[in-house]
């Protein structure tokens, strides 16, 4: 699939789970993106690794998620599939996050210091954009220190995310080297 085409369907997923969240309706959104992820996968050159990659950063994704409601710094509005972990719809979010990682997101790669700036930069803004578009609020916590914690946790995400799908080196040619 092109970067534009991979563009275009993460845009349109990122507002469909957002406004659908917003509005008590993420179920067609969560499935069209599930239905997205599956093609994307499907026509990867390496399926298995693509699978692999997508599961790492989905983990990652829940774990960091639940922890900011556990803080009570984000409250997002739909408890499914349970009231401790991030919302379905977050889910999907972070999948169609790393189906950009090898397409429109690719040209990131080998660039450190810039992952680290645009994740501290963009994590914080999609989050404050989807608490405007209504699909969560600021937990008690503080705003900032939320917003803080948020592009911590993608300047940490970016680099991580490119290394977890660095080249594999076959064992047999390490011991040529």
């Amino acid at each position: 699939m092109s970067k534009f085409w991979n563009f275009v369907f993460f845009q349109a997923g990122w507002f469909a789970c957002v406004l659908g969240a917003a509005h008590q309706q993420d179920l067609w959104a969560v499935i069209g993106s599930l239905a997205y992820i599956v093609f994307h996968i499907w026509r990867s050159q390496a399926p298995k690794l693509e699978l692999s990659l997508l599961l790492k950063v989905l983990s990652f994704g829940i774990v960091t998620d639940s922890l900011l409601m556990y803080l009570g710094l984000v409250d997002f509005k739909d408890a499914w599939p349970s009231p401790y972990l991030a919302p379905a719809w977050m889910w999907a979010l972070w999948l169609l996050v790393a189906s950009t990682l090898n397409s429109s997101l690719s040209w990131l790669r080998g660039k450190l210091v810039l992952g680290v700036v645009l994740g501290a930069i963009c994590g914080p803004l999609s989050y404050e954009a989807g608490i405007r578009l209504g699909a969560a609020n600021w937990g008690s916590g503080s705003q900032i220190l939320g917003l803080g914690l948020i592009s911590l946790i993608w300047a940490v995400a970016m680099p991580l995310f490119f290394y977890w799908d660095r080249p594999r080196v076959d064992g047999a040619l390490v011991k040529n080297l």
